[in-house]
């Protein structure tokens, strides 16, 4: 049976559409080791990216490893089949799932999709907590209001009706991170809201969700990590600078003043901002969806504030660009990370960022392209252990190789520094 509409946004009226911290929320340990599990859009290493590297940077989190594990054209039963053997040499802490946009057939939803979806998820639910494994449900994304085009019954429009079932979907994954304890990331909503706004604001043609309707750009995929990096309990505490414009300046942990006088500071960072790209409309910018999506406020401050201020505005300058702001301003706090488009960390960002991609590139042909298939000779490695121990050879090899991928991406995470100066107006 399909949701109505009235029951469908009757039960979204009940979630704020940003309430995405988990009920009981990740913690990732030390040394922590996190699987992003999903998809094609998982497959599609945009929002496992801008995840990863927003625990390197921003959450000051280098000691957790990251794998991806995204599956084109998968469903949660598709994950539950290959989970054991995937996983094995990873050995994850905490696991994130993005489950339901296949799972939901592109039809309007029946209780007999709900039911399936349902079955498989509390399968692999199951299995990761029997191997102790947290986990994150994500619910799964959004279609695009204007591209996604399928034909539906009953001359329903075919974005609206799916979305409601993507939703209704959300909400039984919702179901079982309470019952399994685990965490909860409401993807939908916030892809859904924000959607709504940028398409207001920058046009329909603004695709959130894909040209194709179901595969989002770096725009959507911000969307997507926000809501996970939420479940995992990142607070988005980047970092505290406080300087008094007639004496010194401190810091939060991660950063440290190497010079400092009255009104300027030399600032040495371990912990970066999350950074943008710099265009400020195209769909295939993450800067063109910040002002409809919460990011910078929720986990992405990196705050300076000012005290006493002779003047009742001051002109601060931060690496090449400099911005204007009140006394009232600074003394209650400006972020950097939002107020500032270009940033003295957007270099070595993007050098983190782009070894992050690299080594996600390797971890797809490496699961798909090896690994994974390693189940199709399970009767085989039951009959011949030497050829057991073959493969397992080879399973240390390829991860060898992930591993020395990883370690290039930690050369990369450099100290920063970086010069403020609040000159009185």
């Amino acid at each position: 049976m399909k949701p109505s509409t009235s029951l469908t946004l009757s039960v979204l009226s009940l979630v704020s559409p940003f309430c995405i911290a988990a009920e009981t929320p990740a913690s990732l340990p030390k040394d922590g080791r996190l699987a992003i599990v999903g998809d094609s859009i998982t497959e599609q290493k945009l929002y496992s990216k801008f995840i990863e590297t927003y625990l390197l940077t921003a959450a000051g989190r280098p000691d957790v490893h990251v794998f991806q594990f995204g599956w084109g054209g998968e469903t949660a039963g598709g994950f539950d089949a290959r989970l054991k053997n995937d996983l094995a040499g990873f050995k994850p802490d905490v696991v994130t799932l993005c489950y339901g946009m296949n799972d939901g057939t592109y039809k309007p939803y029946e209780d007999a999709v709900g039911k399936r979806y349902e079955d498989s998820m509390r399968s692999v639910l199951t299995k990761l907590k029997g191997d102790k494994i947290h986990v994150v449900v994500g619910t799964p994304g959004a279609v695009d209001t204007k591209f996604f085009s399928k034909p539906f019954p009953n001359n329903l429009n075919s974005a609206d009706s799916y979305n409601q079932s993507l939703s209704t979907l959300g909400q039984i994954g919702r179901k079982l991170a309470g019952e399994f304890q685990g965490g909860f990331a409401d993807v939908h909503s916030p892809m859904i809201d924000s959607m709504a706004k940028a398409k207001a604001a920058y046009g329909a043609d603004y695709d959130v969700c894909g040209r194709d309707g179901v595969h989002p750009g770096p725009n959507g995929h911000l969307a997507m990590a926000y809501a996970f990096l939420k479940g995992l309990g990142c607070d988005g505490a980047v970092g505290e600078i406080t300087m008094d414009a007639a004496g010194k300046t401190t810091t939060s942990k991660g950063h440290k003043v190497t010079t400092s006088s009255a009104g300027k500071a030399e600032i040495e960072s371990e912990r970066y901002p999350f950074c943008f790209d710099p265009d400020p409309k195209s769909p295939g910018s993450t800067r063109s969806i910040l002002p409809y999506l919460p990011f910078n406020k929720d986990l992405n401050r990196f705050t300076l504030k000012v005290a006493n201020l002779a003047s009742s505005k001051a002109k601060v300058t931060w690496g090449a660009e400099s911005r204007e702001f009140t006394k009232a301003q600074l003394e209650a706090g400006i972020n950097l990370a939002e107020e500032f488009t270009v940033t003295p960390f957007d270099k070595p960002f993007a050098g983190v960022m782009n070894a992050v991609a690299a080594k996600q590139a390797y971890e797809t042909m490496m699961i798909k392209g090896m690994i994974s298939q390693f189940r199709a000779f399970n009767t085989e490695v039951q009959n011949d252990p030497e050829l057991g121990a073959l493969f397992e050879k080879l399973r240390q090899k390829l991860t060898a190789s992930q591993t020395r991928l990883d370690s290039e991406i930690r050369t990369k995470l450099v100290p920063v520094r970086h010069t403020l100066t609040v000159a009185p107006l």
